[in-house]
């Protein structure tokens, strides 16, 4: 299993740590203007000063030159109020999903006092329901406030987040509806109508191991499985690991469609989707640009089983077949088992 992309939250936590310094260095992914700062690539801007907050740095999280993964930092006058944009493609982008794993992190990392006060539909770019708004608060036992928002255009994931202290709400939440409110993209219609993910319990899969019978296929898979909250899902297991637990989603009233399991809030998914041709769930592993395929179950893999691939002990598993990397121009490369590219 190839290495797991870097949790957006756990960057925006530690905004002035040597891994944001590092990111830094990287090549600049983004072009300033005398006002804005502008991800070409994905023809997305923002104000370099919105709503009190001043631009403080730029750059790359991962995937350093490559422009896919970029982030900018904006700050108070005191340093206080933090904010990030980050632009990003996953190679399974939904905004519904990120802003629901998103939301899972944030209740893990803040306590048991934090709590959720907005979740819902928000205007982006003059399209009314083109954002999901979500603010927190008496986060870290009532010390902080934190919010954000997030937009799915085109290929590219924009996330939006501004954390500052409880008594400075109203600051924070006006850095929020201001980034949004500044937000530009250049093909306003790209942006795909999202709303909260609807999510629900379902029934249990019958937990037997499944066998690989045949290999992987040979261009990026499509998962069958409905996005921006366009349908209900349910939780039908949960994958226990070393270190977390991970649930198993499909759509509800849909036995035999689609499986995910979300591993992260920046995009990256396990996705067990019906063959294309005879029976059995294709495997393939979504990140930031990547695609990796694996090849074909005779069945929806067991927790267990699915806890060993994610862990990168699966023995059917051992590498993929085909490897899909998605450039910012809109390029995808396919790397065969044996190394070669086409």
């Amino acid at each position: 299993m190839p290495k797991r992309a870097l949790p957006l939250l756990s960057v925006v936590l530690a905004l002035s740590a040597p891994a944001l310094v590092r990111a830094a260095e990287e090549k600049e992914a983004w072009t300033p203007t005398a006002t804005a700062l502008r991800a070409d690539a994905a023809g997305i801007s923002l104000p370099q000063t919105v709503a009190g907050l001043a631009l403080s740095k730029s750059g790359e999280v991962s995937n350093g030159g490559k422009g896919i993964d970029n982030y900018a930092q904006y700050l108070s006058d005191d340093g206080a109020i933090q904010a990030t944009l980050y632009v990003y493609m996953p190679s399974y982008a939904d905004a519904s999903l990120a802003a629901y794993m998103t939301d899972k992190a944030i209740m893990a990392r803040f306590g048991t006092r934090t709590h959720r006060t907005a979740y819902a539909r928000a205007t982006a770019a003059g399209r009314a329901d083109g954002a999901i708004r979500a603010v927190y608060d008496d986060a870290a036992n009532g010390a902080l406030t934190t919010a954000a928002a997030f937009v799915h255009a085109g290929r590219w994931m924009v996330k939006m987040r501004v954390t500052g202290p409880t008594e400075r709400r109203r600051e924070v939440l006006a850095g929020l509806d201001g980034m949004l409110a500044g937000l530009r993209v250049d093909d306003a219609s790209a942006i795909h109508s999202t709303r909260p993910a609807t999510i629900a319990g379902c029934p249990a899969g019958d937990g037997a191991d499944a066998r690989m019978t045949g290999p992987a296929a040979t261009t990026p898979i499509d998962i069958a499985m409905p996005r921006e909250g366009s349908a209900p899902l349910c939780v039908r297991g949960h994958v226990d690991t070393a270190d977390s637990s991970y649930e198993i989603l499909q759509q509800v009233g849909l036995k035999d469609g689609a499986i995910i399991v979300p591993v992260d809030d920046s995009g990256t998914i396990l996705a067990f989707d019906p063959a294309k041709t005879g029976k059995g769930y294709q495997l393939s592993i979504h990140s930031v640009g990547q695609t990796d395929i694996y090849g074909v179950y005779d069945k929806v893999p067991s927790p267990r089983q699915i806890a060993e691939i994610l862990d990168g002990k699966d023995p059917q598993t051992a590498r993929a077949g085909t490897v899909a990397a998605f450039a910012a121009n809109g390029e995808v490369t396919l790397r065969s088992e044996d190394g070669n590219s086409r």
